[in-house]
């Protein structure tokens, strides 16, 4: 069997490496000979080497680091060669004269590691227990970072030091230790100015407010505030969706709402929003919400750290999670930790029930979907001349199961039935984790991709570049929702900028989207497939373009069942139909296809032809167990929700109260009983 050649870039790496290492191996050589002209290209071609580590192999230099060959090590060895060549070039009388190089060049090192000791002091004092965004922050004495240069040793050693390395080596070729003094020389100056700006940043009124006063600041904002109902959230870099569909129900409910995450990255994950949003990454800045007016945290994913919030007695817990679907991990034995458990319809009521996983029914309650009343119903077969079709599969999950996802066993045949269908348009929007676990998923997405791209090419030969209008929508759009930062910006710069909204902001957002996504459809041209990764357009604005929804067992196609439109599900679990239908309840109402794609003529003709749908009265009876009724709305729902958790938590502080103050007579207990929000 032969051997798989490397990758391209792990062979960049390996020539980069070596290239870096041969560099140095020839300016020893040359610093010993001595010679002149290799030891000039010798040096020339480790600093260029240099340069492009930091611009395009970081990869690369944590390896170096871990060998201990990091960037001091090395523009160390690099310097002190230089040092020998002059040595041996120059008289063998001539030491003293290159004495005070050498010692230039050891101040110039010390002043590097003052630096960067200096700059550890400083960014510990940016290090805020608090992250803020949308909250104005302003006393505490916020300022913008300092210049990358100054944060950074390895960039920063390069820079400040290259007038020192490119003396000695002027001085080495011409043989003039002037120059090499004149370019250390230069190198002090700068080390010392980099080092006299970070000093000042020290000051006591130039650096913010220190951990006392920001404790103290954050427990007076929460006085003022006042919040009653907020969203936990903790995860990863790629998980921020599963809060983000929760902002806009949050946002319209009757109390004063607040974001609480734990990772400072975060907080600029979350997407474009007024609520107020705090991170408190310490166990024991978390803690002071046990001591606010905060009755209600809703919860839409497990962490690790979820253990950490739900130890605050004076808070009630819900778990609404970020979809549900037939998957067992929409049943995690982790829910029975929370004082409710929110779902959409009956249906999650009853695979709880059957779970067994500790769920009680009395803690059950149905809310419905509240991010699913802007989905349209159905309007009847497609109007114009293409049938849209969502193709939105799922990820590969953790635990291996082929059955998760089917771009791995039948994504390509099922665009490529898709495709053969001269009336039909495909939108194709995986899920964002796609590739995450299983690299032949992420194989898989690229191919369909490609497939894609092939067909617009046969399909059309130029597209035509997007209108005014929607460059002019886009760019409203992105004023309202991005945060400009300053290249460099660290959290404390962030928070800074992204101060309390101005009023109306929401409003003015909500009418923006509107009037994009309105805009976006309308300039694509007509039959043209699209490829949908970006945040825009959003899923559920997908689901009111397509006529069709392909996917998997999972959150998608429970949600798609409010349009009650036709939808599809790939079965790659191995299962037979019936048994694939017998074990996920939420396929009942669904055309079952197999991996070979053979079942698409056949869906795409019931599509067109609603009197060939036999499955129009199943998907409205499933809507109905798996989303509730239509009425009251899910957003009413959801409201009525947060308001009887909210009495809960109110009578619970208030019982706790009473007993406390007739136990410990005279001495204040417990935190204030907040009044119902308004």
């Amino acid at each position: 069997m032969p051997v798989p050649l490397p990758r391209p870039p792990a062979l960049l790496k390996g020539l980069v490496t070596v290239t870096l290492a041969a560099a140095f191996a020839a300016q020893a050589v040359a610093a010993l000979l001595p010679h002149v002209p290799l030891l000039v290209a010798a040096t020339v071609v480790s600093l260029a080497v240099e340069g492009v580590l930091h611009r395009w192999q970081r990869g690369v230099l944590s390896l170096f680091a871990k060998s201990h060959a990091d960037i001091t090590v090395r523009h160390v060895l690099r310097d002190l060669l230089l040092v020998v060549a002059l040595l041996r070039i120059g008289a063998q009388d001539r030491e003293t004269v290159y004495a005070p190089l050498v010692g230039g060049l050891l101040a110039f090192y010390a002043l590097h590691c003052a630096i960067q000791a200096v700059s550890v002091l400083v960014r510990r004092t940016r290090t805020l227990p608090v992250v803020t965004r949308n909250i104005d922050a302003s006393a505490l004495r916020l300022s913008p970072a300092p210049p990358v240069l100054l944060r950074r040793p390895g960039p920063r050693l390069l820079v400040f030091g290259l007038p020192a390395t490119a003396g000695l080596l002027a001085g080495a070729a011409g043989g003039r230790p002037l120059y090499a003094a004149a370019g250390i020389a230069l190198s002090l100056l700068l080390a010392l100015t980099g080092l006299g700006a970070l000093l000042l940043r020290l000051l006591p009124g130039r650096r913010p407010a220190d951990e006392q006063r920001v404790l103290e600041w954050f427990d007076a904002w929460l006085s003022s505030y006042r919040p009653t109902v907020g969203l936990y959230f903790s995860g990863g870099v790629s998980s921020a969706y599963q809060a983000n569909m929760w902002l806009e129900p949050l946002a319209k409910l009757d109390g004063r709402p607040v974001i609480v995450l734990r990772e400072r990255f975060m907080v600029q994950k979350i997407a474009a929003t007024d609520i107020p949003i705090v991170c408190l990454p310490k166990v024991s800045t978390l803690m002071r919400l046990e001591h606010s007016t905060l009755q209600v945290l809703i919860h839409p994913a497990n962490s690790g750290k979820t253990s950490q919030v739900l130890r605050i007695p004076t808070i009630k817990h819900t778990f609404v999670n970020h979809g549900e679907s037939d998957k067992l991990s929409s049943c995690n034995p982790y829910a029975k930790a929370y004082d409710e458990v929110w779902v959409a319809g009956p249906a999650a009521r009853e695979r709880y029930a059957l779970a067994e996983v500790g769920v009680e029914d009395k803690d059950v309650v149905e809310t419905g979907r509240p991010q699913l009343d802007g989905v349209l119903p159905c309007a009847g077969p497609p109007a114009g001349a293409y049938t849209t079709v969502l193709y939105a599969p799922t990820w590969e999950g953790w635990d291996g199961n082929p059955g998760n996802t089917s771009v791995i066993a039948a994504g390509e045949n099922l665009v490529r039935a898709l495709l053969a269908d001269p009336g039909v348009r495909v939108l194709y929007k995986p899920h964002p984790l796609t590739g995450s676990v299983d690299p032949r998923a992420g194989a898989a997405d690229l191919r369909v991709r490609e497939l894609i791209r092939a067909a617009n090419r046969e399909r059309a030969a130029t597209r035509a570049p997007a209108g005014a209008d929607l460059a002019r929508r886009t760019a409203e759009l992105e004023r309202l929702t991005t945060s400009v930062f300053r290249s460099g910006a660290d959290t404390v710069e962030r928070m800074m900028v992204q101060t309390a909204p101005e009023p109306g902001r929401a409003e003015a957002v909500a009418r923006a989207t509107a009037a994009w996504e309105e805009t976006y459809w309308a300039s694509l041209p007509p039959g043209e497939h699209q490829i949908i990764t970006d945040a825009r357009p959003a899923l559920y604005s997908c689901f009111n373009a397509a006529d069709l929804l392909i996917s998997d067992v999972s959150s998608v196609i429970s949600d798609f069942l409010a349009s009650e439109k036709p939808y599809a599900v790939a079965n790659t679990s191995g299962l037979s139909e019936d048994a694939f239908r017998a074990a996920f309840p939420t396929v009942a109402a669904a055309t079952v296809l197999t991996p070979d794609a053979s079942g698409v003529p056949g869906l795409l003709e019931a599509v067109r032809h609603p009197e060939k749908d036999e499955l129009a009265e199943a998907r409205s009876e499933l809507k109905l167990r798996l989303l509730g009724p239509a009425e009251p709305s899910s957003q009413e729902r959801f409201g009525e929700a947060v308001r009887a958790l909210c009495a809960r938590a109110r009578d619970h502080r208030a019982r706790v109260a009473e007993r406390l103050a007739a136990e410990l007579p005279g001495q204040r207990t417990g935190a204030e009983v907040p009044t119902a929000p308004r």
